[in-house]
């Protein structure tokens, strides 16, 4: 008796000296707490967009609330170093992008997570071209006038873009380092702010995604000049690629954006599988594919460990592409 009243005793001391465990653990997630689907640009880009429509659909599966956080800074990056250090718990979530995934670790020279290791792949939304745009009132009607005009201009054309180092921004350098033409980078604080400049004339142009600019083409505000996709748009079958101008250096030129949602690393397994399962249900209502692909995106359907693989690749390719633009952050 005496022993298993020591034993008792040990087991209650133990037990007081640990964390109490969270609720994960006990297999009670979600507890009805509200989700932080974190956002790192400002509202009315193309993530903040997806997320508030994803959002919108998942609270009510999950019984609780998701609620839109926005922290724009660094192309991304500011918001992603808060999502990493939150709590692995499965109450954060973050909208990451080829920017802030991708692009940004090798743009930066310290960004405050590793865009790998920092994070868990959830889903992979989708994947868009961006569009080349300039003001409804432009004289610029073709990527030639485009281009023969920068080169004109003492300085080139200026181009917005939602923040430096993000795929408006790379894509414009890509196109100034392989048609040898100069432009000026104008970055924002996100997408939504730089088309507004765009729109009022303030800008010359500027490369944006389609979810962005689309309404903006279709309400007559914005003239698209080039896709860079290597294919034409079913949303927008009248607008040129980029490879189509057939001017030099620009033959097999292709960039596309993408859209994929991350959890901070050691979020528990099933807490990943369950959002991934739930996230692919949502995207998958034919009333979100025909969102998406009204956006202009080609919704994507891969595993945790092909996002893995898909990212990988993705870091190693513009980390070529900015070391042989020499592409520095302004």
């Amino acid at each position: 008796m005496q022993r298993r009243t020591l034993i008792q005793s040990a087991i209650a001391s133990l037990a007081a000296g640990l964390p109490a465990l969270p609720a994960f653990a006990q297999g009670q997630w979600p507890t009805g707490k509200a989700i932080t689907y974190l956002v790192p640009f400002p509202a009315g880009g193309t993530t903040d967009v997806l997320g508030r429509l994803i959002g919108q659909k998942l609270g009510p599966v999950l019984g609780t609330s998701v609620v839109i956080d926005n922290k724009g800074g660094a192309g991304g990056s500011v918001g992603s170093e808060i999502a990493s250090r939150a709590a692995p718990d499965g109450y954060t979530m973050l909208g990451g992008t080829i920017s802030s995934h991708a692009i940004n670790v090798s743009l930066y020279p310290k960004i405050g997570y590793d865009p790998q290791k920092s994070f868990s792949p959830v889903t992979l939304i989708g994947t868009n071209p961006v569009v080349l745009v300039v003001n409804q009132a432009s004289p610029y009607k073709t990527l030639k006038d485009v281009l023969d005009a920068s080169r004109a201009k003492a300085g080139g054309l200026s181009s917005a873009s939602a923040g430096t180092g993000t795929s408006q921004h790379l894509t414009l350098e890509l196109l100034a380092y392989r048609s040898g033409v100069k432009f000026t980078h104008v970055p924002y604080k996100g997408s939504g702010p730089a088309i507004q400049d765009v729109i009022g004339g303030q800008v010359d142009m500027m490369f944006d995604t389609t979810v962005v600019a689309g309404p903006h083409i279709q309400s007559g505000k914005l003239r698209a000049i080039a896709v860079s996709s290597s294919k034409r748009l079913a949303s927008m079958p009248d607008v040129p690629t980029v490879a189509e101008s057939g001017l030099p250096g620009l033959k097999d030129f292709e960039v596309l954006s993408w859209q994929a949602i991350f959890v901070p690393a050691g979020t528990p397994a099933p807490v990943i599988d369950r959002l991934h399962t739930e996230i692919r249900k949502i995207l998958a209502q034919p009333d979100m594919q025909d969102k998406l692909k009204g956006f202009g995106m080609e919704p994507a359907d891969m595993t945790t460990t092909q996002i893995a693989a898909f990212q990988k690749a993705e870091v190693e390719k513009w980390a070529q592409v900015i070391k042989a633009a020499n592409i520095k952050p302004e």
